[in-house]
């Protein structure tokens, strides 16, 4: 399944980060999270120790991310650094809000039944606090 959710492509056959983003921009966003900001040069040097990538091709990759607000890019002299707008986290949090939120806008129950059906494969923390939270919604709407 393939849906737009704002800018960002949602591709379910992927994994992980690939399901957001292009393989590039996914490799260059997790060497962003996982250090401090970096010029596209030092990028374009870690990206090399899998391939040679051309540092064109990692400049207009990182602009496109600064153009969708994914990153900062700030000058210090003459290189400019680039630094996530939001945590790994924050990321992956706030787009499977919207999704889940786009699914049931556009399936509604079956949606629902379908992750009821999954929660065999969840673990006991996760069931616990959809009991809790559940409950809570029962006590507002009483």
């Amino acid at each position: 399944m393939n849906l737009t959710i704002n800018k960002f492509h949602f591709d379910s056959d992927k994994v992980g980060l690939n399901r957001f983003f292009g393989p590039l921009e996914a490799k260059i966003m997790d060497i962003l999270w996982s250090g401090s900001e970096k010029s596209i040069k030092e990028v374009q040097h870690i990206l090399e120790k899998e391939k040679a990538i051309n540092f064109n091709t990692v400049m207009t990759v990182m602009n496109r991310l600064v153009d969708k607000n994914l990153l900062v890019k700030r000058s210090e002299g003459r290189k400019s650094l680039y630094s996530p707008v939001k945590t790994k986290e924050e990321f992956m949090q706030e787009q499977s809000k919207k999704l889940t939120e786009n699914l049931l806008d556009e399936f509604g129950g079956l949606v629902v039944n379908h992750m009821l059906d999954s929660l065999d494969k969840v673990d006991q923390s996760l069931l616990e606090r959809l009991e809790q939270k559940l409950t809570q919604l029962k006590k507002e709407k009483s």
